[in-house]
């Protein structure tokens, strides 16, 4: 078990400067200002602050690790290998379940850090914390079945068999907008292949991960297994240079991933990356249009369009196109924006003012460009992360059309025919997701096998995956990396060895 022998201190997380309600925990403990290394919970000679982006209100100041702390947890991380590799899968298994039933059991204080540091509405984090939770003992169980292969010999007498391996220390570097999932994408599995792992997380949300550190640490994961390290992105680069580091998994920008895959591969190390997406979403004229609608606009706006799946053009074809948008603009402009711990809200803030300013500048060019804004939603509240859901009706050669913006911006574009339809989709360098509204099976057939995407839906949003279905995209959004979720998880985080067994003479 991990030590911890710095007393916990009850953070109070006031929602805006001078109100009296705070956000109270149902467990305190939860709240914790430091990180979590084989050498227990430490601090660190800097920190930062941690912000509401609903109020802009500083609620919690945490360490700002470096080179030393960073160091400190590879070398625990690769100390603590041998022993865990050597583990069963069982006793792994059984670590992993403890943190599903710990997961599941605070999953509501979970939600509440959630929201009152990244932003979305307090049920979407909630989903967010039981999805994670499910993750870990899907994986555990995974971790119980046979991995090994056999397959017949030319020779007589010998069997050739196959094994799975853990890959070794595994960096993980996650974002901020799944700041629960997408970790547990990547730990769980990790993990349950007997790998040790050093985790760097994003900044805006370092509270939840110090929590799920403290989760690990009472589901009684051994010393050096996981390591959590908080600080700016440099301590992820110390992570990716670093040779003892054999495998590295990585969600985020299209330039930060091509730059870690470059530093990696040149080490002869192996990477995952999961990069972006310009996602379309295709309505044809035999589409249920109600349905349609809703999922445009879910894919669109749902998360504050903070989604790398999110639907960032919406194909219209044939004469559906007029009818579509009015549509469209009465969804977008009914949306319930505000602050996610109240309960009518369905879309929350940007989560930072430098989200906000990205966002904006992007709008400022699309219509300088030509774009036509159609829907604006009104009802959103002023504030500096605050930006309100926005539907434009456009071209392709708007920037808007071929380059991500990690807000909630859509734009509808017009085609008269199928092929122009399937061929606009696919003229991105993207290939995460992408969806069709369509009952006609030949359209959904060649959706399937046209679609230069990882993920595709049929009449359902580009949003959503389940956990146990494989995940991941193609292009400049994944590019070859092995896939994400599902059975295919275990493949990144192990070896494959292949055995040639022959029985030696009997004496």
């Amino acid at each position: 078990m991990i030590q911890i022998w710095n007393e916990v201190q009850y953070i109070e997380l006031y929602r805006a400067e001078g109100e009296d309600a705070i956000l109270k925990l149902n467990d305190p403990a939860l709240l914790r200002q430091e990180c979590w290394t084989a050498s227990g919970w430490t601090g660190a000679k800097a920190d930062f602050a941690v912000t509401d982006p609903a109020t802009g209100a500083e609620i919690a100041r945490v360490p700002k690790m470096g080179a030393a702390e960073t160091e400190t947890a590879i070398a625990a991380a690769a100390a603590a290998f041998p022993a865990w590799a050597a583990r069963t899968a069982k006793e792994r298994a059984k670590i992993l379940r403890r943190w599903f039933d710990l997961m599941s059991e605070h999953a509501d204080d979970l939600a509440v850090l959630m929201t009152a540091e990244q932003g979305k509405p307090l049920a979407e984090s909630r989903g967010e914390a039981l999805v994670s939770a499910e993750t870990f003992r899907y994986q555990a169980g995974l971790a119980k079945t046979s991995t090994e292969r056999i397959f017949p010999s030319n020779n007589p007498g010998e069997t050739i068999r196959t094994v799975r391996v853990p890959l070794g220390v595994v960096g993980v570097i996650t974002p901020w907008n799944f700041p629960i999932l997408i970790p547990a994408w990547k730990i769980a599995p990790a993990l349950a292949s007997g790998n040790t792992v050093v985790w760097k997380p994003a900044s805006n949300t370092p509270l939840l991960s110090v929590a799920i550190a403290r989760l690990f640490a009472d589901a009684g994961i051994p010393d050096g297994v996981l390591n959590l390290v908080l600080g700016p992105g440099s301590m992820g680069g110390a992570i990716v240079a670093d040779d003892r580091v054999d495998g590295v998994t990585f969600t985020g920008s299209v330039g930060v991933g091509q730059g870690i895959r470059d530093v990696v591969t040149a080490r002869n190390g192996r990477v995952q990356l999961e990069l972006g997406g310009h996602n379309p979403c295709i309505i044809f004229e035999d589409a249920d249009l109600d349905m349609a609608v809703a999922a445009a606009v879910s894919g669109a706006m749902g998360s504050t369009g903070q989604k790398c799946t999110a639907t960032r053009r919406i194909i219209a074809v044939g004469n559906i196109h007029d009818e579509l948008v009015d549509r469209l603009v009465d969804r977008v402009e009914s949306l319930v924006v505000g602050d996610g711990q109240d309960a009518d809200v369905g879309i929350g803030p940007l989560v930072s003012p430098g989200a906000h300013k990205e966002v904006a500048d992007a709008v400022a060019q699309a219509e300088a460009e030509g774009a036509v804004a159609v829907a604006v939603n009104s009802q959103t509240p002023d504030g500096p992360c605050f930006y309100p859901p926005t539907l434009f009706v456009g071209t392709t050669d708007l920037t808007i059309t071929n380059e991500e913006v990690f807000g909630p911006v859509s734009t509808v574009l017009k085609v008269d025919t199928e092929d122009e339809a399937f061929a606009m989709a696919n003229d991105t360098e993207f290939g995460l997701s992408a969806s069709v509204f369509t009952n006609d099976m030949w359209k959904i057939d060649r959706a399937v096998h046209e679609l230069q995407a990882g993920l595709i839906k049929v009449n359902g949003p580009t949003t959503g995956s389940e956990i146990h279905a494989p995940f991941g995209g193609e292009k400049n959004s994944s590019g070859h990396a092995a896939r994400e979720q599902g059975d295919t998880a275990q493949e990144f985080f192990t070896r494959t060895r292949t055995a040639y067994i022959k029985p030696g003479s009997p004496h």
